[in-house]
């Protein structure tokens, strides 16, 4: 008995290695893919480094009028802003921003939408049809609506930023994790977990959504992109992260009048976000094709 124990627990791991070595290998066949995830490394890697990059404190929030409105030199290759302060480092520092506000959002949304998604969709009956009947609720109110009605419940700060963004994309999640548990839950070893005593929770978190990690990477990964855009739109219409602190929102917002004549100021904000978007959205089409079982 022990031996046949061995055995299998060194299978089942290798079994799930190689299917990740194989997720790897198709996803890197996929040139736009690799590209698009190269691209949001290095943004990622702006993000972390830039603390080191520019100084916060003299840089990025403090102003010097005598700069002001200076178009790209040597000196400030992005030009300056109306305060005189340094749109490069701005950029560079509103990543750090921007992307940490996506992450985190999608991680609450995540963490939420995917157990109400997993209870549903596991126990099924009058329980499933009350969380997707409310999440259909949800569903009928456009997103960005919501998220405007939260901020302009709460007040506008990066906080409740957060909390409007992920409430409005729990819904998501909760309709993507469903389905899958949906099929999973008939599975064999989900019927042997019960046999030998395994409890709902045990048998949610460690058989059936391990199972389920294909759609919920993707969804993931393109609700990054899609939270990033709606956080910058928030913040442009001052819902979102307040001034001086920097964020490719606020800054196309700050540049939005002096757009005629010093187009820098919104040129910059703009591509960023542009880059961090289309990086995620190529990443995330691979990453789906790669995870598809029929394109093998």
């Amino acid at each position: 008995m022990s031996d046949k124990t061995n055995v299998a627990a060194t299978v089942t791991p290798n079994k799930k290695k190689s299917q990740w070595v194989d997720v790897w290998r198709r996803l890197s066949r996929n040139k736009t893919a690799v590209m698009g995830l190269f691209v949001f490394l290095i943004l990622v890697i702006l993000a972390l480094a830039s603390p080191l990059m520019f100084d916060y404190s003299k840089q990025v929030i403090k102003l010097n009028v005598q700069e002001k409105l200076q178009g790209p030199s040597a000196a400030h290759p992005f030009g300056t802003d109306e305060m005189g302060r340094d749109l490069m480092a701005r950029v560079v520092w509103g990543s750090r921003m921007s992307l940490a506000l996506g992450f985190v959002t999608i991680f609450f949304a995540l963490i939420v939408g995917g157990i109400l998604g997993a209870v549903a969709g596991y126990f099924g009956g009058m329980l499933d049809n009350v969380i997707m009947r409310i999440m259909d609720i949800f569903l009928a109110i456009p997103g960005m609506l919501f998220a405007i009605c939260i901020v302009a419940a709460l007040g506008p700060s990066t906080l409740n930023l957060v909390i409007a963004m992920a409430i409005s994309s729990v819904p998501t999640f909760a309709r993507v994790v469903r389905g899958p548990v949906l099929t999973v839950r008939e599975v064999e070893y989900i019927e042997a977990a019960k046999a030998i005593g395994a409890n709902s929770s045990t048998i949610i978190f460690s058989h059936v959504l391990p199972n389920c990690m294909a759609p919920i990477i993707v969804q993931t990964t393109l609700n990054v992109a899609g939270t990033i855009l709606s956080i910058a739109g928030l913040s442009f219409l001052g819902l979102g992260v307040q001034p001086p602190t920097p964020e490719w929102g606020s800054m196309l917002s700050s540049a939005r009048t002096y757009i005629r004549d010093y187009s820098y100021m919104a040129f910059f904000p703009g591509m960023a976000i542009m880059i961090t978007i289309l990086s995620l959205n190529l990443f995330g089409d691979g990453l789906r094709d790669a995870l598809d079982p029929r394109l093998k």
